[in-house]
């Protein structure tokens, strides 16, 4: 007797929905470090942008390991991407400023996506 065992749909849902997840995260990263002028409301608190750049850095390291990119790949591209982020602000963007503890931010914010994506993928039964 053969047995066939076909491909959950539920996991390619799933796949897809963290696919989708990635792809608006990259574009809201992008959006918001590459706007002409600082992106978002002015609330008044000072260094609430670091919160930003770790949030933004955080939700596309968290979300592209669970849609199941190489992670060496987008954590390396990542940290790279912090450093080239502000230096295309300091010299690029005339209304923004590099800023090295906006990467510092960054960086935080890689390590803690990587790891949010690392622990959740272990709990997994």
């Amino acid at each position: 007797m053969t047995v066939t065992t076909e491909p959950r749909t539920g996991g390619r849902v799933r796949i897809w929905v963290w696919r989708i997840a990635f792809v608006a995260a990259v574009a809201l990263q992008l959006y918001g470090v590459y706007a002409p002028q600082e992106a978002g409301p002015n609330v008044g608190l000072p260094q609430i942008d670091k919160v930003a750049h770790l949030f933004l850095f955080a939700a596309v390291a968290f979300t592209g390991t669970k849609a199941g990119v190489p992670v060496r790949w987008l954590l390396g591209a990542l940290v790279a991407h912090a450093a080239v982020s502000e230096l295309v602000q300091h010299w690029f963007l005339p209304r923004r400023d590099g800023d090295p503890f906006d990467s510092l931010a960054d960086l935080a914010g890689v390590a803690l996506g990587g790891w949010m994506g690392w622990w959740t993928a272990r709990r997994r039964p």
